[in-house]
């Protein structure tokens, strides 16, 4: 499938969500059919927030998705490692990072309040976004996403060259908690 049909599938899955519309699965039979294995159609790399849900946002049934989340959608060894899986093995064509208004990670980072512990690596792993994007939350979230379309690209060969070879696609989005739009920027 080509990566336009595949974009394609995942915005008009955003529209049926925002519309109130999304379909009805059945999820028993799809978990019978997952049992032997998985084929998702994209890799997503998102927040950890409760209310970012890319299954429902995109109005997908269980399988379609290889979803990795982690507070600010940070791009870290262990997310690299999980989108090359993805597109090694399971035949992932597609990736999106999907970041949020309102991160509650974003927030901390702009903030001058000091955090302890791994979460102060976590924030740490923000502060060039925060540079990008002059401390402004929204800007800031739109400058983590494309940083970390930047990660996928450069820190990993594997992805660089299924990028180059014109079988994987990035792309960057961020979703909008309060009208559940997710907007698709380059």
């Amino acid at each position: 499938m080509s990566s336009d049909f595949l974009c394609q599938r995942l915005y008009d899955g955003n529209l049926r969500f925002v519309r109130g519309q999304s379909l009805s699965r059945d999820h028993v039979s799809a978990r019978s059919e997952l049992v032997s294995g998985q084929k998702p159609f994209a890799g997503i790399v998102t927040c950890s927030d409760s209310r970012v849900s890319p299954e429902y946002l995109f109005d997908v049934g269980l399988g379609e998705l290889f979803v990795v989340r982690n507070s600010g959608n940070i791009v870290d060894r262990n997310t690299l490692a999980s989108m090359e899986y993805a597109t090694q093995h399971l035949g992932v064509s597609l990736i999106v990072v999907l970041g949020h208004e309102g991160c509650g990670a974003v927030n901390a980072a702009c903030s001058s309040e000091e955090y302890q512990g791994n979460l102060s690596l976590l924030l740490g792993d923000l502060r060039e976004a925060v540079s990008r994007g002059g401390c402004d939350p929204a800007r800031v979230v739109v400058e983590n996403v494309r940083l970390s379309i930047e990660r996928l690209r450069l820190g990993s060969e594997h992805l660089l060259s299924e990028i180059e070879g014109g079988s994987l696609i990035i792309r960057g989005a961020i979703y909008s908690l309060d009208t559940g739009v997710v907007r698709w920027i380059d």
